[in-house]
């Protein structure tokens, strides 16, 4: 990359409870979760210019136009720049890619306005500030614990969730809370069906019960199972652990 880039972290967060507290009239979903930033990383070069570009195993639907959120995030700092993004976080994987590379680009800018920041995406203002938070409102307030460092497996199948879709498919659905502590289980499953397959094959490989991260299409596993890797040759299995 040229010299001139700065280059800027983006790491995935996980989100580990997930509760839809309600809707706003304005059709914002309110929400109650506990995150914590990963070891896994998107990595950003900002230079002069204009435009976005995507490298990486994930690079493959990143869309490279307005709708992209680092797009939305330098409009809203009102800043211009040449972005390229190295996807090592899958995209529509729960991961909240999207979401920490606009946060990479905010505190690039040096845009610390958490209400702006949620109104990109609901993760955006967590990603803002990292470490591991309790997060509520529309993802605005970000309330700081204590840090917890462990190792978590992530099993990333070859699908894609959209977070708005899955979000349309809860409100479809009445807005269950799921027994798990993930209450877009039920709709994620609804948006992808084959969510249920891959969860099986988790679990019997696995012995345990695999979670969903945030709107899917990614499980995670509390420890490292690097079995999986073995086990689920068709799928990315990934042994991280939260940095916060």
């Amino acid at each position: 990359m040229p010299k001139t880039a700065d280059v800027v972290a983006a790491p995935a967060k996980l989100t580990l409870t997930l509760r839809i507290t309600g809707v706003r009239d304005d059709g914002y979903h309110l929400i109650d979760a506990e995150m914590v930033t990963l070891e896994l990383a998107d990595t950003l070069w900002i230079e002069p210019g204009r435009g976005l570009a995507a490298r990486g195993p994930y690079a493959a639907g990143v869309p490279l136009d307005g709708s992209n959120l680092v797009a939305k995030a330098l409009a809203l700092a009102g800043r211009s720049a040449r972005v390229t993004i190295d996807k090592q976080i899958p995209h529509g994987g729960g991961l909240g890619g999207g979401s920490a590379d606009a946060a990479a680009v905010l505190r690039w800018a040096g845009h610390t306005n958490m209400i702006a920041a949620a109104r990109l995406g609901a993760d955006v203002a967590f990603c803002l500030v990292g470490g591991r938070a309790r997060v509520t409102g529309i993802g605005e307030i970000v309330e700081p614990l204590p840090p917890v460092a462990a190792p978590y497996t992530l099993v990333i199948p070859p699908l894609s969730c959209s977070t708005p879709a899955v979000y349309r498919a809860w409100d479809a659905l009445g807005g269950p809370h799921d027994d798990g502590p993930n209450d877009l289980l039920p709709a994620a499953l609804v948006v992808e069906p084959q969510l249920v397959v891959w969860r099986d094959r988790i679990r019997e490989a696995s012995a345990q019960e695999p979670i969903l991260a945030g709107s899917g299409a990614t499980w995670f596993l509390p420890g490292h199972h690097p079995t999986l890797v073995d086990a689920l040759p068709d799928a990315a299995v990934v042994l991280t652990r939260s940095v916060g």
